[in-house]
């Protein structure tokens, strides 16, 4: 089944869960703002992106700027800052089995349906 980690106050990623709904596919909608995933959930989320843990960041977020940015940090510990704070955690994500890609753009989303 597809998931989407939706944050319904981006636009970005409202358009991406309708392009979704037009597929008429079977999906999920996890608010990850509320629905906070665990340390494993995103370091498996971030392994299907085949992306470093800083290529998830929003690093233009005020959390990050204030207190992550210039910091010299693990794998691990920017896992952890995203789960402490997961406003940082780019969106939306999309995931259909072990494929995932950021919809940014929301083409993007075409490589794995």
């Amino acid at each position: 089944m597809i998931q989407i980690y939706h944050n319904s106050r981006c636009g970005k990623s409202r358009e991406c869960l309708a392009f979704i709904e037009q597929t008429g596919k079977e999906f999920e909608i996890i608010m990850y703002l509320e629905q906070i995933p665990t340390f494993d959930e995103l370091s498996e989320i971030i392994n299907k992106l085949q992306i470093k843990p800083l290529e998830l960041v929003r690093a233009k977020e005020k959390v990050w700027l204030v207190n992550y940015k210039n910091k010299t940090m693990s794998d691990a510990e920017i896992i952890q800052a995203m789960i402490d704070n997961p406003i940082l955690i780019e969106r939306p994500i999309v995931i259909n089995k072990n494929q995932a890609v950021i919809a940014r753009p929301l083409e993007n989303i075409k490589t794995i349906l």
